[in-house]
């Protein structure tokens, strides 16, 4: 698995699993929900992205991309969420056996879609961060990618920019519902394995967004049974802020009744 030196060094002394991580991230849900699928413990370190923390010195000292999850076990350091859950699952897994690598880059690739509607058609109903915190994001932060995504979020991002998001969205989730018409359980087959676990949060998620999940009736079903895993409740639903879920579902039901949900941009 890919692992990083680590700048801070301290790391190198830790024994275990130590995940850094935020309740809500997509990428640390996957993480979590993996650790509970191995039965596998973890020291939580969770950072705060309302406030700004992936932004400080010394978060951005252990990833230096500066965003979530980090993994460190006995000291190695491994940043990629899709790497992180292959080395938690472990070589022997039966999480690994027939996950397809062409699915699991699939869903790494569409993080960069489900962060940019997540932040339009949730985020957005959210308050604004203070001036104060937004200057100071700007300042601190090294990744120059992530900090001219906040600033075209603030300005507001252009409507075939959402657009053309909306339709790759569309077309992997039409992709793993043809995978599932053979009537298979899982995206794989008969046993569940990291294809699920990486799929499992952006189903989540975009289900939050009012996506109309009616159109792949396969992948429906399919996301039906994965809410009923125990590793959905514990690595998921558990980390969840219930007032958050409540402004986001208020906020998507809104942009619903004005026309302006993720629905009309399809």
């Amino acid at each position: 698995m890919p692992e990083i030196e680590p700048k801070d060094q301290s790391l190198k002394a830790l024994s275990g699993l130590h995940l850094w991580h935020a309740p809500m991230s997509s990428c640390s849900q996957r993480v979590r929900i993996v650790m509970a699928e191995t039965d596998q413990t973890f020291d939580s370190h969770v950072v705060d992205l309302e406030r700004g923390e992936h932004a400080s010195e010394a978060y951005q000292s252990i990833h230096p991309k500066g965003v979530v999850p980090a993994l460190v076990d006995d000291g190695h350091l491994i940043i990629e969420s899709i790497d992180i859950i292959q080395h938690v699952a472990g070589a022997d897994s039966p999480l690994m056996n027939g996950a397809s690598r062409d699915v699991l880059a699939r869903a790494d690739a569409a993080q960069l879609d489900l962060k940019l509607l997540t932040f339009e058609f949730l985020f957005r109903g959210a308050p604004a961060k203070s001036d104060e915190v937004a200057q100071a994001f700007q300042r601190n932060h090294k990744n120059a990618w992530l900090t001219a995504f906040y600033r075209d979020f603030a300005a507001g991002f252009e409507r075939d920019r959402i657009k053309q998001a909306v339709i790759r969205t569309r077309d992997d989730f039409e992709l793993l519902d043809r995978r599932l018409s053979d009537g298979r359980a899982f995206l794989a087959g008969e046993e569940m394995t990291l294809e699920d676990v990486a799929w499992m949060p952006n189903a989540h998620r975009f289900d939050l967004m009012g996506w109309p999940f009616e159109r792949t009736p396969n992948l429906l079903q399919w996301f039906e049974r994965m809410k009923t895993r125990q590793s959905y409740q514990t690595g998921l639903v558990d980390w969840e802020h219930s007032g958050a879920i409540d402004m986001f579902r208020s906020y998507t039901d809104s942009r619903r009744a004005e026309g302006t949900d993720i629905s009309s941009f399809l």
